[in-house]
């Protein structure tokens, strides 16, 4: 984009209140030591808004608020901006909130449409929410930073305009179509030179609506679900969780319940998503550490156990609440950390080793007796491990850094380990950042990796008492922080709920993040211990539950025992990204009357949105659910044969509520045609099922790409009131 980015200049253009305000001369200066150098309301009550007028239309790529020196109840917890090209014309940019403290923040409005900059004149911003709940909103400084250089804007602008007006040719287009104004249709089009849609879409109107030929509609509809253009709708559908318990395999009149990892909690779990073969090490029975290593192998169902007790074998001791991770590629299984108790934390115990367990030669290998001595983190337990498989790269962050008793008993204030990297070729480690308020330090949080984006996607977690609920990427090649949430958001309905043994996994494919929830940070209440599942689509920059159990009685959970996991935490979740599968073993469920008791469950998650063929199924019931209708308009008789063969064919009667309609549908038979609304003069042109023809075409329109189809909108729908 031409033109460098500058502050830009503007006038307050209007202050909407319900009452008076004060506007200070010197609005156009930060000064954060001036209490009155502000906008304010004298009232919380909404619609509130100010809006900014620019001298010449922009490009803003910036919006910055300033703030008081101190924190203020009058800040800005939650906002909108809206901008346009006019006061009465304008489209939310953005929608956010601010910190109380005295730090400016600055946000990235929308600024483009279709991939193109398009300028805007004036800038609305609507306060929604202030810090203190019975306060007036204040807005403290705001600079906007953009371009209105000529030679930037008016290309974009010419370009803005030009959609604008493609827009409503198609609105218009689409409008004269529904109502069969051909005339209008054939003649704006033929002066205009527009398109409603993709011509697939205007063939099968054509057939269709036009024709009325409902067989060859099938077929087309069959060759767009097999040429993939139903993808996009499939990806944008909720995901419906399906939980599988994975019980032991019988061999004759035994079964394999004994040659099985044991009850735990506080253990590790990876998955090699080439053999399809998890590796299970150490944990927490309840009554003492565990070491351990199992093997499950999911086409054979079942698991092997590689070592009963892996320090015998050179590896390291029994350990809970230390981290494992795998590169799969070169099958290696590294781990590092453990918790130990306090009457064991004596100066020789406190070393961080760090292991490396090579799975084709089953053996062990002691990489270094203690980590910090070469210049990677201390013994921490709680922390978390990450893999660069293609950099042959380990990433550790957080976890509590533990220390001797005599330590301890000069400071009460923990320690908490900063992230690190180690490269495995050179057997190096590098400290990338201490504890820091940009990269604040913590227990239990969820860190994983992308190795597409190079970003390691870090939130939640403890830290003391705080419980931590931001949310922030680290690109580990220019080592820039970027902050997606900064943890002031509470609304747990939209978000993941604040705590410390959520357990996350990673699908680089499908650019999502999904987050089994734990114990919540009401850690003394138990019955906060609840099922949630959460998919983060990293594109969308959103968070959505698709899985949420809130019973707590052991009545119903004894009865749902075979259908999904009870609530936990301290359990693990590792995911097969290729069958898009996850796993779930163990955990401790959270009984206040059995303290010691773990649990040695095993659990498959399939998360399905639906299927290619689902939906194609779906389409034809809704094109032979019409045919029929126009059938047993003209030929009762008939309608009846279609509705037995054709049409019950594709009826899923799984579906209670398709089946109902299904079953509804007889009474078409017996409906009176002069029952039917008055026909207007246009009508009677037009065929007379013009109109349900139409419905299900744009029916049928909703499953293709937005960019193929006809406007959302409809004409009709912008003429108001007066």
């Amino acid at each position: 984009m031409a033109g460098e980015s500058h502050v830009l200049k503007y006038t307050v253009y209007r202050w909407s209140s319900y009452s008076s305000n004060y506007v200070p001369e010197n609005i156009y200066h930060d000064r954060p030591q001036e209490q009155s150098s502000r906008w304010s309301s004298d009232s919380n009550n909404s619609p509130q808004y100010l809006v900014l007028k620019l001298e010449r239309p922009a490009i803003v790529e910036t919006v910055t608020f300033g703030k008081y020196e101190k924190t203020h109840v009058c800040n800005l917890k939650k906002f909108k901006v809206y901008g346009g090209p006019t006061d009465d014309h304008m489209i939310e940019l953005l929608e956010s909130g601010l910190k109380n403290d005295h730090v400016p923040e600055t946000f990235y409005p929308l600024n483009e449409i279709d991939d193109n900059h398009f300028p805007v004149r004036y800038l609305k911003i609507v306060p929604l929410q202030a810090w203190g709940p019975s306060f007036n909103f204040s807005i403290w400084y705001i600079e906007i930073r953009g371009t209105d250089d000529a030679a930037a804007v008016k290309p974009c602008l010419n370009w803005y305009n030009m959609y604008r007006e493609r827009e409503a040719i198609r609105l218009c287009l689409k409008y004269f179509r529904q109502h069969h104004y051909k005339e209008a249709y054939d003649a704006l089009q033929r002066k205009t030179n527009i398109s409603l849609e993709h011509p697939i879409l205007t063939k099968l109107h054509k057939i269709l609506v036009m024709q009325g030929d409902f067989d060859m509609c099938e077929k087309m509809i069959t060759c767009a679900s097999k040429d993939g253009l139903f993808h996009h709708y499939i990806s944008q559908q909720d995901y419906k969780p399906k939980w599988t318990p994975i019980e032991p395999i019988s061999k004759g009149n035994n079964t394999t319940f004994d040659h099985r990892p044991g009850m735990r909690g506080g253990h590790q779990m990876c998955i090699d998503p080439l053999t399809e073969t998890m590796y299970l090490y150490g944990g927490w029975d309840g009554n003492q550490d565990l070491a351990d290593l199992w093997a499950y192998h999911v086409p054979s169902q079942s698991w092997t156990c590689l070592s009963k007790d892996t320090e015998e074998e050179g590896g390291p001791s029994a350990r809970s609440c230390h981290k494992i991770c795998l590169d799969y590629e070169r099958k290696q299984i590294f781990s590092l950390g453990r918790y130990l108790d306090s009457t064991l934390r004596s100066v020789e115990n406190l070393k961080s080793d760090f292991y490396m367990y090579d799975i084709t030669s089953g053996k062990w290998t002691l990489i270094t007796e203690d980590t910090s001595a070469m210049g990677g983190p201390k013994l921490v337990f709680d922390h978390q491990m990450a893999m660069d498989i293609d950099e042959q790269t380990i990433y550790v962050f957080g976890g509590r850094v533990l220390t001797s008793s005599g330590e301890g008993e000069r400071s009460h204030e923990p320690t908490f380990s900063g992230l690190f990297s180690y490269h495995v070729p050179t057997n190096t480690w590098r400290k990338l950042q201490e504890d820091c308020s940009e990269v604040r330090s913590r227990i239990g949080h969820s860190m994983l990796f992308h190795p597409k984006k190079r970003l390691l996607y870090i939130f939640a977690g403890q830290r003391s008492k705080e419980y931590l609920n931001d949310f922030f990427t680290y690109d580990v090649d220019s080592h820039r922080v970027e902050v997606i949430t900064d943890g002031t958001r509470k609304d747990s309905s939209q978000i993941p709920a604040a705590g410390f043994t959520q357990r996350a996994t990673i699908d680089p494919g499908l650019n999502e993040i999904h987050v089994l929830s734990g114990l919540s940070k009401d850690k003394d209440k138990r019955d906060n211990v609840k099922n949630s599942f959460w998919v983060y689509d990293i594109d969308k920059n959103r968070w959505s539950c698709i899985y949420k159990n809130e019973n707590t009685g052991q009545q119903y959970w004894n009865k749902m025992q075979h259908v999904e996991p009870v609530p936990r935490f301290a359990h693990q979740l590792v995911y097969d990204h290729h069958r898009k599968v996850h796993y779930l073993f163990g955990g401790n469920p959270g009984k206040d009357s059995l303290p010691k008791m773990r649990l040695d469950d095993f659990w498959a998650l399939k998360l399905s949105r639906p299927s290619q063929e689902h939906l194609l199924r779906r389409c034809i019931y809704l094109i032979r659910k019409y045919k029929f209708q126009e059938i047993a308009y003209d030929d009762p008789v008939k309608a009846v044969t279609y509705l037995q063969t054709e049409l019950a064919d594709m009826v899923d009667h799984t579906d209670p509520e398709e089946t109902k309609q299904f079953q509804l549908l007889a009474s078409t038979l017996f409906k009176d045609q002069s029952e039917d609304e008055e026909m207007t003069e246009t009508d009677v042109e037009v065929s007379k099922h013009f109109h349900s023809r139409t419905r299900l075409f744009d029916l049928l329109v909703n499953y293709f790409p937005e960019n193929m189809t006809q406007p959302k909108g409809n004409l009709i729908d912008l003429i108001t009131l007066k």
